[in-house]
């Protein structure tokens, strides 16, 4: 049996009451059988129960019963099963409030460590699951240790006639990732399980919102969808085939054209995915903090801490501070709530790796510990481990132990003259594959764990083949206890989970980083590039378990979709993909500013995804904003780029080209290359930008004037950029648009505006300083006269 299976069999041995049916050695019994492959040792009193589950495990996956008489003669078993089995699902809400309610890097990082702590530690922990770590620097038995301690602090709140951790079991587990669960559970401790989810994230973290709900199922259910409590009352096809066109049934099943499409959309609404839905319906209304019918506690009230007109505030959300640090202990006067506190010694332990609390903490007489916190750079070593290729590529000659891990993002971007990049991505058609290829909780499970890994190691994929250790120079930090001549990795891991990815990263890596993660992401996925290296594959059993690859049945239109050199594009063939906004600024952006543009800039690449998709690309997309020449923006990026970035007269102009797909960004990369080696003046690049805005012939003529200029790198200049951008739409006409391109508007639905012209020079121009070359530029290469 698989885990999903055990799990299902320990409900229903379990039965619908707080008391199980039969003794609990019993039901471990059978456990620990199922799990060794041994179903003759499964204990007489739940055989018959096992066998209900074996049916069940054993239906086809393309099996789908006609009418229910038919369900009812094939699995009459299964049909007359009264045993209720629970669902839970839940996890943190708001996540964004809380993570970045601080400026400061120290306590943001602390504050996404400890909901990351929660998710893949203690929740875990409830099902008497011991987290698992590679790394050889902890203490695996500290790990047992606190899973032991959050069993404890469970029994000591929910008891009522068992223990709830004795109810629980690792193989109920669908997934604990990305900030959320999804787990079964016994039908009587559904909504015990949920407030206990919602209690450890409020104990731990005193503010955190979160939100956990359950209910219960059938056995049918987890493998057919919703059903009646008589199952014979339920709607099945010959009903949905009568009323398929009216406007509430294709709200919920969706428009087919034809008989085909009606069984193909009806077959895949009722599945386990159905009932997911629920939860999720359930979910939305108790966030909105409506109440649920069984639970006797409620969320309506968000968390709330008391405080006073003459007490002294904390430095962030102005709650009453609780500690009082004068300058000499840290960097300067501090003033802590206890909310704060907790996320500040978070950040300390991901930070240094160490577990030991400071003396002003201890001698403060406060009760919570920051327990274990596993380092990101420790996960990126465990990786690099698995790949000693990677590994030599990273480190060169340099001996591992001797990198720390940066304190503060100033010395991140020490090594990119003060200049940082926040990169924000996200996964496109995550919703849109569950609805459709996940039908059961089994495919939900390697889901989960296929995107988890694809995620995790296409970043760490990205940083070792782009960075290497760097060594601080010209540091002057007062809140950092590393000195120059110290070496750091560079760069900062804010969160990984599920298909989000937050790091910061130097300025002059953040293209070239962001293209690889999200080629890699797709790659590891279609099983084209590896999780390790194949002499490490033995040491684990890290693989990817679905099928991602689409088949299609048209021919690909790459010049509908690409602009570069759309005859070299080769197909993205992932039916999973990632959008990516990236924001270059300098060290002194405020964090909660700089989130704020990224949240727009991957909202931008997200809906060009959307459009590319129409046309059949489904692949990635980037949208980048560098915050140098404009260093604040008053409005939202879309209003910035439509007021000052757009032009209607003399022609419709877009002086940018963003978002791009990957192999856009790539080109872009390639002709920034191409203009370093034709050694372009920098005066004049800035000079072609300046003009842009005075029109298309204006433009060209200036761009055309100095490019006949250069002494070197005109061939370059011309494979690189004119014919790969900026040919016409016209395939005989032989000329070339540079610097522009044309845009008939064909993916948009509201053509007013277009066509239009759009050049990709302002951007090569505002990341120009941050893409390296091979050798040293040389600034000026035309005569002295060319200047005048």
């Amino acid at each position: 049996m698989n885990s999903v299976s055990i799990a299902i069999a320990w409900c229903l041995a379990w039965g619908n009451e707080r008391q199980p049916q039969f003794d609990i050695t019993v039901l471990q019994q059978m456990r620990d059988a199922l799990n060794q492959n041994k179903a003759k040792e499964v204990p007489e009193a739940v055989k018959a129960i096992v066998q209900q589950v074996e049916e069940w495990q054993n239906i086809q996956d393309d099996y789908f019963p006609v009418t229910l008489d038919e369900l009812k003669h094939q699995y009459s078993n299964l049909w007359n099963q009264t045993t209720q089995i629970g669902l839970v699902y839940g996890g943190v809400t708001k996540v964004k409030n809380y993570v970045f309610e601080s400026s400061k890097i120290q306590e943001v990082r602390g504050a996404s460590g400890l909901l990351d702590r929660i998710n893949i530690i203690d929740l875990p922990a409830f099902f008497n699951k011991t987290y698992q770590t590679d790394s050889k620097k902890e203490d695996k038995n500290r790990y047992n240790i606190q899973c032991n301690e959050v069993k404890q602090w469970l029994n000591d709140n929910f008891h009522q006639d068992f223990n709830l951790s004795e109810v629980l079991i690792p193989e109920l587990i669908i997934y604990s990732t990305g900030g959320n669960i999804l787990a079964f559970c016994p039908a009587a401790y559904v909504h015990d399980l949920a407030d206990a989810i919602e209690k450890r994230y409020t104990t731990e973290t005193l503010t955190a919102n979160s939100c956990a709900v359950g209910d219960t199922f059938k056995l049918l259910e987890i493998r057919f969808g919703l059903l009646k409590k008589n199952i014979e009352d339920t709607p099945w096809l010959d009903w949905y085939h009568k009323n398929y066109q009216k406007p509430i049934i294709q709200a919920y099943f969706g428009y087919p054209k034809d008989e085909n499409e009606r069984l193909e959309v009806f077959t895949t609404r009722k599945s386990f995915n159905e009932i997911t839905t629920k939860l999720a319906v359930l979910f939305n209304k108790r966030r909105s903090g409506n109440d649920i019918p069984g639970r006797k506690t409620t969320r309506r009230y968000p968390p709330l801490l008391e405080t006073h007109p003459y007490l002294v505030r904390d430095a962030g959300e102005n709650r009453s501070a609780v500690l009082q640090l004068e300058e000499g202990t840290l960097a300067r006067e501090t003033y802590f709530s206890e909310a704060s506190v907790r996320k500040y010694l978070v950040g300390n332990r991901a930070k240094k790796g160490k577990s030991e609390e400071p003396d002003w903490y201890q001698k403060s007489n406060l009760e919570w510990r920051v327990n274990i916190i596993e380092k990101w750079t420790d996960r990126f070593d465990n990786f690099l481990e698995e790949n000693p290729n990677l590994k030599n590529k990273y480190y060169r000659d340099i001996n591992p132990k001797k990198v720390e891990t940066a304190e503060t993002l100033t010395q991140v971007s020490n090594s990119s003259n003060g200049f940082i990049a926040y990169i924000y991505a996200d996964g496109n058609n995550m919703g849109g594959y569950i609805q459709k290829q996940i039908k059961t909780p089994q495919q939900y499970q390697e889901f989960s764990q296929d995107v988890e890994l694809a995620t995790q190691y296409a970043v760490y994929q990205a940083l070792a083949e782009n960075l290497h250790p760097h060594t601080l120079k010209g540091l002057n930090d007062e809140e950092s206890l590393l000195i120059n001549g110290d070496l750091i990795h560079p760069f900062e891991i804010i969160t990984i989970g599920g298909d989000d990815i937050l790091i910061v990263v130097p300025a002059n890596k953040a293209l070239e980083i962001s293209q690889m993660i999200a080629e890699r992401f797709e790659g590891i996925l279609l099983k084209e590039v590896n999780l390790v290296e194949k002499s490490q594959e033995q040491k684990g059993n890290k693989c990817i378990l679905g099928n991602y690859k689409l088949e299609f049945n048209k021919p690909f239109e790459a010049k509908k979709i690409h602009r570069y050199q759309p005859l070299n594009a080769k197909r993205s063939e992932c039916e999973l993909s990632t959008s990516i906004g990236v924001l270059i600024t300098a060290i002194n952006t405020p964090i909660y500013y700089a989130k704020e543009l990224i949240d727009q800039l991957l909202k931008s690449a997200k809906e060009r995804a959307k459009k590319l998709k129409n046309v059949g690309y489904h692949g990635g997309t980037v949208d980048f904003l560098t915050l140098k020449s404009v260093t604040m923006i008053a409005s939202s990026v879309k209003e910035f780029r439509q007021e000052a970035l757009t032009k209607e007269s003399p022609q419709n102009l877009k002086l940018y080209a963003a978002p791009y797909t990957l192999h856009e960004l790539g080109g872009l990369l390639t002709s920034i290359a191409a203009l370093k080696k034709a050694k372009f003046p920098k005066s004049q690049l800035y000079q072609i930008r300046s003009l842009l805005e005075r029109g298309k012939h204006t433009a060209i003529l200036n761009y055309r004037y100095f490019r006949v200029r250069l002494k070197q790198g005109k061939s370059e200049l011309e494979n690189d950029f004119e014919k790969a951008w900026c040919t016409p739409k016209n395939e005989n006409n032989g000329g070339n648009l540079a610097p522009w391109m044309y845009d008939d508007g064909s993916l948009e639905d509201d053509k007013s505006g277009y066509p239009l012209f759009e050049t990709i020079w302002r951007d090569m121009i505002d990341i120009y300083e941050f893409v390296e070359e091979a050798e040293n530029e040389v600034s000026e290469n035309l005569p002295a006269e060319a200047e005048s």
